[in-house]
């Protein structure tokens, strides 16, 4: 995808593609604040807020993000502590991150915002992208696509809107009849809306649409503008439970979970059976940011793309580049074969950011990576290498969590009090929200028994580093992977073996691992000691994976049967870019808020796509 060329006349950003103006010339804070902050009436709504409710802005047009910062400024000003904004926005042409910092420079008394916006923006594929800003106060879902396309696919219940497309005149898409229609059905029961123009085909359309409208004086040389309110029922707010939740599992997908809801207020027990979390699937040395991404894009590569963007925002929040528990170094996926290399060439089809991936020969593969390759591929230069087990550690100890350990939990029961979690010795604990995040485990409870979880055994070798392995600087992958050095030691792998849960480190599967190694690079395989490697007396680590038969993962409701009771698991190889998400994914379903994912991708990843059909 292609950002647009920005013309820029007298000093401010111009769209010659629409032949129109970004914003006000006269001033662009103080249209956006008389069009969309007072006439939607937010100072006083905010005000009166409960403390934990949010409130929903959606907007047409994200253009420069300068609503988005008019709104978050106010909302900082009047806004309850515990109070959260969403603010989700459309936008056909990202602007390119350099052009959208010279545009928002023009407005130092935003720069604080301006700053860490900036730092979470970078280039965007078409798809959703959520950003979290102020200790998850302010919470941004950027929809990039058409929005004509994108606003049907959104699960989210508005409560104010800013249509803010380039004029009816030079841009009609954005204002037709059918993309009013989604925002009504977008909308809560009291949704308002404020557009800076009076067109009478955008009168006529929100009036089809359900809206209320009237005409009200406008900003600057623009005499009149629309303000007006849902006549409709629109959405009703979701009926939020307790704010208390149970999580069984400290993996990735558990601690991704509990840190989600504790993001929100909620108060979260999070139970482990072992005497730390990450102590299983988690619990690997290394684990690499790998977006597998097909050139068609089904759901499983929207998830993947969504997921990998999401998870380097995530990453760059929570763990600071210099204490070694991660390194944005660059990984390069690897043309080993002639179907490999046609794959990666349909991803290059895709034109997507070349700051987010983009073709290298296999001399600069090499010059890349610090060491001879015999193959070119893509370079995703923003991936890299987590330590999982110091992931999960940060996402586990945010406020809120409560973390159990040694803890095996044998059954969960649903009473009266809500749902109870028991071990062996007992109740544990009791809360109206149980989220099931144990991987295989799961299927070991009555009302999860019938999940298709697939338990698939994998190892990973552990190579102690050389002064000339130290060489690579980049994560590369083939049918497998190595990564650059973490505490002398490079990690390799993984093995993909049957179905099993033998756990035990085998000479065969280290010696799989050096064969990957030495086709991925003979020199690194050479530099590590190449032939003259023991496998027998090889450290690393087996584990296994949990996967479903379709590959997608299990996350949302159990069961009408079953209500409180929730899933997040079967990420198989892909937990490090989907979990988090997932996490988010999850915790917005709890509690009514905007998706951070299309409403047919949620669904796709719903547990009850495999329920057995009802017969009538």
């Amino acid at each position: 995808m292609n950002t647009p060329s920005l013309a820029w006349q007298d000093g401010l950003p111009f769209s010659p593609q629409y032949g129109d103006i970004y914003f006000s010339r006269e001033s662009g804070i103080a249209e956006t604040r008389h069009v969309f902050l007072q006439q939607n009436h937010l100072a006083e709504r905010w005000r009166a807020l409960q403390p934990g409710e949010y409130f929903v802005i959606g907007e047409t047009g994200f253009g420069t993000g300068l609503n988005f910062l008019c709104a978050w400024q106010l909302w900082q000003e009047v806004a309850p502590a515990s109070a959260r904004l969403h603010f989700v926005s459309t936008e056909l042409h990202p602007i390119a991150p350099d052009d959208l910092r010279r545009a928002l420079d023009l407005w130092p008394d935003q720069a604080g915002l301006s700053a860490q916006f900036l730092a979470q923006y970078g280039a965007l594929a078409p798809g959703w992208h959520r950003m979290t800003f102020a200790e998850g106060r302010v919470v941004l879902t950027l929809l990039v696509g058409d929005a004509r396309t994108t606003l049907p696919r959104l699960d989210a219940r508005v409560d104010a809107w800013f249509l803010d497309g380039f004029a009816p005149a030079k841009n009609p898409q954005m204002w037709d009849a059918e993309l009013l229609q989604a925002v009504a059905r977008c909308s809560a029961s009291h949704a308002t809306f404020a557009t800076f123009t009076c067109a009478g085909i955008v009168r006529r359309g929100l009036e089809a649409a359900g809206f209320k409208v009237e005409k009200v004086p406008g900003y600057g040389q623009k005499r009149e503008m629309l303000r007006g309110q849902l006549a409709g029922a629109g959405h009703l707010a979701t009926a939020v439970p307790d704010r208390e939740a149970i999580v069984i599992g400290g993996g990735l997908a558990g601690c991704a979970s509990a840190q989600a809801l504790a993001g929100r207020g909620w108060r979260v027990t999070l139970i482990e059976r072992h005497p730390t979390v990450a102590a299983e699937a988690s619990g690997n040395h290394q684990g690499i940011l790998y977006a597998r991404l097909m050139p068609k894009m089904g759901p499983l590569s929207e998830l993947t793309l969504a997921g990998y963007q999401h998870a380097l925002r995530m990453l760059g929040q929570l763990l600071p580049q210099g204490d070694d528990s991660w390194r944005q170094c660059g990984l390069l996926q690897l043309a080993f074969d002639e179907r490999e290399a046609a794959r990666l060439q349909g991803i290059l089809d895709l034109t997507l950011p070349q700051a987010l991936l983009h073709g290298v020969s296999r001399n600069e593969a090499s010059t890349l990576a610090g060491v001879e390759l015999p193959f070119g591929g893509l370079m995703f230069p923003g991936s890299g290498w987590v330590s999982p087990p110091a992931l999960c550690r940060v996402l586990a100890e945010q406020p809120g969590i409560t973390l159990v350990t040694e803890q095996e939990v044998s059954a969960i029961e649903h009473g009266n009090a809500g749902w109870e979690v028991r071990g062996a010795a007992g109740p544990i604990a009791t809360a109206p929200v149980v989220i099931v995040a144990c991987a295989n485990h799961s299927r070991r409870f009555a009302q999860t028994a019938h999940l298709p979880l697939r338990s698939i055994r994998g190892q990973v070798t552990h190579l102690p580093a050389t002064l000339q392995s130290r060489a690579v600087r980049t994560v590369l992958c083939t049918e497998g992977y190595v990564a650059p050095a973490r505490h002398r030691i490079h990690t390799t792998g993984a093995t993909y073996g049957n179905l099993e849960e033998t756990l035990e480190l085998r000479a065969e599967d280290h010696r799989q691992n050096l064969d990957m190694l030495s086709q991925l690079s003979p020199e690194l395989y050479a530099a590590v000691g190449g032939d003259t490697l023991a496998v027998e007396y090889l450290d690393g680590r087996a584990a296994c994976r949990c996967n479903v038969v379709d590959y997608l993962p299990l996350v949302g409701a159990v069961s009408a049967e079953s209500p409180g009771l929730y899933v997040n698991t079967g990420h198989g190889s892909r937990g490090l870019i989907t979990a988090m998400l997932a996490g988010e994914a999850l915790a917005a379903t709890l509690t009514g808020e905007p998706a951070p994912l299309p409403m047919e991708l949620m669904q796709a990843m719903a547990p009850g796509r495999f329920l057995p059909a009802k017969t009538v």
